[in-house]
């Protein structure tokens, strides 16, 4: 059953995250059963990491595609879990991450998670990012609420 997607004021209310350190423009899907979120990050030639990585080949690094895919599981598992909103989340951990090809300036990644199991304070999520409906990126990500 599709719900309402959260719109920018709900992802930035969602995320503490902000300029130049936000990595999900738009929400284009969110389901709590089964429960799934989907996201698009537009990357540009004037973001901050392409004048270094690399000069005359930018391509986004992959850690960026890991923060995308952690920054939107905040929102997914507040959206899903409400009485968490006012909590903050941590990057605990990074497992089966594969980056399968390069994303360069221009490119719209879209932003997948499905499902999470949650125990305790840690959250577990699986992802992925694509580009032109090809996987360029997935990984499950682990984050803990203080």
């Amino acid at each position: 059953m599709e719900e309402k997607t959260p719109n920018h004021k709900e992802i930035l209310a969602s995320l503490p995250h902000r300029y130049p350190f936000l990595f999900v423009d738009r929400i284009t899907n969110f389901t709590v059963d089964p429960p799934t979120i989907e996201a698009v990050k537009c990357f540009t030639l004037n973001e901050w990491f392409f004048e270094g990585h690399f000069p005359g080949e930018p391509i986004v690094p992959g850690v960026i595609l890991i923060e995308a895919l952690a920054q939107l599981g905040i929102i997914f598992f507040k959206k899903l879990r409400p009485e968490y909103q006012d909590r903050l989340f941590f990057l605990a951990g990074v497992e089966k991450a594969r980056f399968r090809a390069p994303v360069y300036p221009g490119d719209v990644a879209c932003l997948k998670l499905e499902g999470f199991n949650f125990r305790r304070n840690i959250i577990r999520t699986t992802g992925k990012v694509l580009v032109n409906q090809k996987v360029v990126a997935e990984a499950e990500i682990i984050a803990a609420i203080k």
